[in-house]
């Protein structure tokens, strides 16, 4: 079965930092691009960070520049964002999605083959 399994969501006090996880399975993903996603309550979800495949293209909204970073382990076949200085406006469920053309059209989500079921994060005092 090919799925994407995020993890490490969770609450967090404002200038906090998470990890957040992605599992694949079923498949390799080393050929794949990858992503972060976010949809926070009463809005559209929104591209966070991708990569493309070849790992020449990286992009990050500029609501989180300097603050996450996405990165990844293809020997465990996982990816992550890492999420520092949060700040409410960072409280979403977060998605991770992966695709062959992932990044190459910008942070929406075209080109993603493969979404997880989200992971909710709540950035709050």
């Amino acid at each position: 079965q090919l799925q994407l399994v995020e993890s490490g969501g969770g609450l967090v006090q404002p200038g906090g930092s998470l990890r957040l996880s992605c599992l694949a399975s079923g498949f390799s993903l080393e050929y794949y691009g990858i992503g972060w996603f976010r949809q926070a309550p009463g809005k559209e979800r929104e591209g966070v960070s991708c990569v493309s495949s070849t790992g020449d293209i990286t992009k990050y909204a500029d609501s989180v520049k300097g603050r996450f970073t996405i990165s990844r382990n293809n020997a465990q076949n996982t990816f992550y964002l890492q999420m520092n200085s949060l700040n409410s406006e960072d409280t979403a469920v977060y998605y991770c999605a992966a695709g062959l053309l992932s990044c190459l059209t910008g942070l929406g989500p075209s080109g993603m083959d493969f979404w997880g079921k989200g992971t909710p994060v709540t950035v709050s005092s």
